[in-house]
């Protein structure tokens, strides 16, 4: 697999020569204040990211740092309790890292999770939207070098909102803006984002989405909106409200999440 980072290749080795399962199914990100996801891992094994050689360290709150493994309903599964951003002073190739490990571990499906800031006024705090397409704002988050793919990401939207519809889970679906961070976004910035149909905006999974369309895992992304957006509403933007509103629906996320482990 010439088109995975050899770091990626020694990482991956050092897991499995550290016990890490042959027959794992499903991987998962976990995004902003959806770490707690973790407690529902039976069996499980942890490696905190600065034990694992050549893994990047996280640096924002809610990002733990963990690499855990386990099962959940008897399916083995793999999952990243802390990402990488660009804004953190990664490389695009990094923040996809994730994606990269679980392509080399032979698992074929990957669930992302994030905490994105709506953009569509229908939408409300604690809203879980599933990803149907993503903005770039034109910037190459993509590693260079590697041949034109295609956005597969689409075609499982109606499978996981079904899956949600029959636990009783509303969710809406939408158009992901990417923005590579820190700073929030302006009100006009906000504004020009609408104009261009996007419905919630956050600063991360775009990088992995299309590693992993690349790499041909099918993949599903979830948001939980977890504030309006700038101007939006007049509240002050503030990271503890990502952590409020993920604290708010964990019960609900982890439900989700468990079902589309086992059915998707």
């Amino acid at each position: 697999m010439t088109s995975i980072p050899s770091y990626a290749h020694r990482i991956s080795k050092y897991l499995r020569a550290n016990g890490i399962s042959d027959d794992m199914e499903t991987a998962i990100i976990l995004g902003s204040g959806l770490g707690d996801f973790a407690t529902h891992i039976e069996d499980p094994r942890a490696f905190s990211y600065s034990d694992i050689p050549g893994m990047p360290q996280t640096s924002v709150t809610g990002h733990d740092g963990t690499l855990l493994t386990g099962t959940v309903n008897d399916h083995q599964i793999i999952a990243f309790a802390g990402r990488f951003h660009y804004y953190e002073g990664f490389s695009f190739e990094q923040t996809a890292l994730p994606v990269y490990l679980a392509k080399l571990l032979g698992i074929e499906k990957l669930i992302i999770s994030n905490a994105a800031g709506a953009i569509n006024t229908s939408f409300s705090v604690g809203d879980l939207m599933v990803i149907e397409d993503v903005i770039r704002g034109n910037a190459m988050i993509s590693p260079s070098g590697q041949q034109r793919h295609a956005y597969r990401h689409h075609q499982w939207v109606d499978s996981v909102r079904s899956i949600a519809a029959d636990l009783k889970l509303p969710t809406q679906r939408g158009t992901y803006m990417y923005v590579k961070g820190p700073n929030y976004e302006t009100k006009a910035e906000i504004r020009y984002f609408r104009r261009l149909g996007a419905d919630a905006v956050g600063m991360s999974t775009a990088p992995e989405l299309f590693e992993a369309a690349r790499l041909e895992l099918k993949s599903v992304a979830i948001s939980l909106i977890s504030n309006m957006a700038s101007g939006v509403t007049d509240g002050k933007l503030d990271h503890e409200e990502v952590k409020a509103a993920a604290d708010a629906r964990r019960s609900d996320f982890a439900r989700l999440v468990k079902a589309l482990i086992e059915r998707l």
